[in-house]
């Protein structure tokens, strides 16, 4: 039997031991990433030589091989909240509960409206819409101020205005957030449906020259922090947690030569050691960013073998014995069949011998 390969491979991975990643627990081979959106994929071997080398012109002698490695390499053109997780070692947290439980899992996210300058009496002001920050809450605290920033036509920063604080925030002319209950304890705007209406000016205590040659109609965007729960999720990566040891199981087809069908093939990795090392490419132009994988295999059993250590294991199904199947009397040609063989009852003879030759 010959085939060959090509097509890419689906990866289900799984922790050797009880894992928790973010706010869910892992038992020992559960699967945690079923990654069936792969570019690329490839199984690469290595090993060292040594020679025994001497005599005339020093030929080699004798060689030694060892310190075998196994890479196997996939390259993602998507990623998940888990996947970031097992590539970076990264800690995992997913925005739960309500804005008023004190137990909420709450995530704070910068963000930056462009607005326009209106005149309201002699206060100028730019007012945030419930549709134009989609329905998010912002939060004002002494760690989320508010910074309004003036563009010019091209919108570039032409010039940077004092903060804009508690007393100059209001939810559509309501007292300001400071003195109101529209601002929760921990600072949350209550503004759900309604606009939010930023004063522009000085504050008290402030520098006025700050404040100067603000005019109606200009663009001003607004330097602001939003506070997320429900479908929100924050990965946290420090110095001190890595990628971790996966039971690896990768799907994909062979073809075989000589009927063209395509056989399944599995590929297993009985430990395998996520490399930590990762890069992020942003880029507005070629091909979209992918994420790489590099996946160490180590010596290990396999689920179904406790006698012999493994780094890998190739499996291929030659479904050529099974032949068609005649179950469904449907189809024309399938009642009174059951393999393919049943033919050689047709002719009583052939042109070669029973032995085949």
């Amino acid at each position: 039997m010959r085939f060959g390969v090509r097509e890419i491979c689906d990866v289900v991975f799984k922790p050797l031991t009880s894992v928790d990643i973010g706010n869910q627990h892992f038992d020992a081979y559960q699967p945690v990433l079923f990654l069936d959106t792969a570019k690329t994929s490839s199984l690469e071997g290595a090993a060292t030589t040594v020679y025994a080398q001497g005599g005339r012109g020093n030929p080699r002698l004798i060689a030694w091989d060892g310190e075998k490695t196994l890479t196997f390499t996939v390259e993602d053109a998507l990623m998940s909240p888990i996947s970031f997780a097992m590539l970076s070692g990264a800690g995992v947290i997913q925005g739960s509960g309500a804005l008023t439980d004190e137990k909420a899992q709450k995530v704070y996210v910068h963000t930056t409206y462009d607005l326009t300058v209106e005149k309201e009496g002699e206060k100028f002001v730019a007012k945030l819409t419930d549709e134009e920050r989609d329905g998010a809450t912002l939060v004002v605290t002494r760690e989320a101020p508010v910074y309004p920033v003036l563009l010019d036509s091209a919108g570039g920063q032409a010039q940077f205005l004092s903060a804009i604080t508690d007393d100059q925030i209001t939810v559509e002319g309501e007292k300001p957030v400071g003195a109101t209950e529209v601002n929760t304890e921990r600072g949350e705007i209550d503004a759900a449906g309604r606009t939010i209406v930023f004063e522009l000016g000085e504050d008290t205590p402030g520098d006025s020259r700050l404040d100067t040659g603000i005019s109606v109609g200009q663009a001003v965007r607004i330097d602001c922090y939003t506070v997320h729960t429900e479908g929100a999720h924050e990965m946290t990566i420090d110095a001190t947690t890595f990628a971790g040891y996966y039971y690896i199981e990768a799907s994909t087809l062979f073809r075989d030569e000589a009927t063209g069908e395509d056989m399944a093939a599995e590929f297993i990795i009985p430990r395998g050691k996520i490399q930590s090392n990762f890069t992020f490419s942003m880029a507005n132009s070629g091909d979209p960013s992918t994420f790489t994988f590099t996946i160490d295999a180590m010596p290990a059993y396999t689920k179904f073998n406790k006698n012999k250590k493994v780094m890998a294991i190739l499996q291929v199904l030659d479904t050529e014995g099974e032949g068609h199947n005649y179950d469904n009397e449907d189809i024309l040609g399938h009642q009174g069949r059951e393999s393919d063989e049943d033919i050689n009852e047709w002719y009583a003879k052939s042109i070669f011998a029973d032995s085949g030759e």
